[in-house]
């Protein structure tokens, strides 16, 4: 494998020593356990927003710590879900008596540590809530998941729900928020290649060059079907389709649309098809009011993309829009 690494045991650990020089000014991280935590956490007066994942989705979930989004986050070791631990850590350090929101992707060990560490976090006076982000339309069930996947419709949730958090809603309506983006949003993605997880030094799956996979997962999960590789336009009709029917989405709606990289495309190929999705979504006479256009889950050096329709309301357009100021996401500040 080629990588930019010094060894693969080290990978997160020097990349959060890079994070924490890059944005002394928006966070600071600590060790042992491993987590990222907003600069001025915790904050007086307002719930605290905590996520995790396995490290390797860059900039998802360390990228979005900062004003307007999340207060802490728990990076596990590449793929692999954090531990308790790192979740309790995380959890205590932002908490400031309003209570605390657990925002988790349904991956089966994410799950299972986060609602361990609620529990510990309760034992000692914190109030946690927790919400669990499905928003996948590829598969029902996959290697890492009882029922959907979550993944794009995780990144629009920490920023909506960042805002309230940071307008001063209490943890019952954060919650409620939550829960009403993780409705109202669908995500469906594809893999043109695998991609090389640093200690296992070669291809997670094999995928010929005349091959992608549909519906892939974001470590690299089988999808719906594999078949050749096909023009952009095919390719966004194989993504929006399903999802469109899910909700389903219908004419006269409004959404917002993210258009994901996962790592090894370039944003030339991301507008493309951004392009490619605005004019299906206007034949369905569906008007796109906001957009997001880049690689913000990404699944290391994986090429390919994902689309993510979350339909819009005031209230989700007011919190969107925002102020949010972190590492990956800024706008308003």
């Amino acid at each position: 494998m080629k990588k930019l690494i010094n060894a693969p045991e080290q990978v997160v650990k020097e990349a959060l020593a890079g994070m924490a020089d890059a944005h002394a000014d928006l966070l600071k991280v600590h060790y042992d356990p491993d987590i990222i935590v907003r600069a001025d956490a915790p904050v007086a007066n307002k719930v605290g927003l905590v996520s995790g994942g396995g490290s390797g989705h860059e900039p998802m979930h360390g990228g979005f710590v900062g004003k307007g989004m999340l207060d802490a986050a728990c990076p596990g070791a590449v793929f692999t879900s954090p531990v308790p631990d790192q979740m309790l850590a995380a959890t205590k350090a932002v908490s400031a008596g309003k209570g605390v929101l657990h925002i988790v992707k349904n991956y089966t060990g994410d799950v299972m540590n986060f609602e361990m560490a609620a529990e510990l976090a309760a034992a000692e006076g914190i109030e946690v809530a927790s919400v669990v982000t499905n928003d996948d339309v590829a598969v029902k069930d996959s290697l890492y998941t009882a029922g959907r996947r979550g993944v794009g419709v995780t990144v629009l949730m920490e920023k909506i729900v960042g805002g309230a958090a940071e307008a001063g809603a209490d943890l019952a309506e954060v919650k409620r928020l939550a829960e009403k983006v993780n409705a109202h949003g669908r995500s469906m993605g594809m893999a043109l290649t695998s991609c090389v997880v640093p200690h296992a030094g070669k291809p997670t799956f094999d995928l010929p060059d005349d091959e992608m996979e549909i519906g892939i997962g974001i470590h690299g999960e089988p999808g719906r079907t594999r078949v050749k590789v096909g023009h952009a336009a095919d390719i966004a009709a194989m993504l929006a389709g399903p999802i469109l029917e899910d909700l389903p989405f219908k004419q006269g709606d409004h959404v917002l649309a993210f258009v994901n990289g996962m790592g090894g495309t370039p944003l030339i190929e991301l507008y493309l098809m951004y392009n490619e999705l605005n004019k299906i979504l206007t034949s369905h006479g569906i008007t796109i009011s906001r957009r997001l256009i880049g690689s913000y889950i990404t699944s290391l050096e994986m090429a390919g993309c994902s689309f993510t329709l979350l339909k819009l309301d005031d209230e989700l357009t007011k919190f969107w829009d925002a102020p949010v100021l972190t590492p990956a996401l800024r706008w308003g500040c």
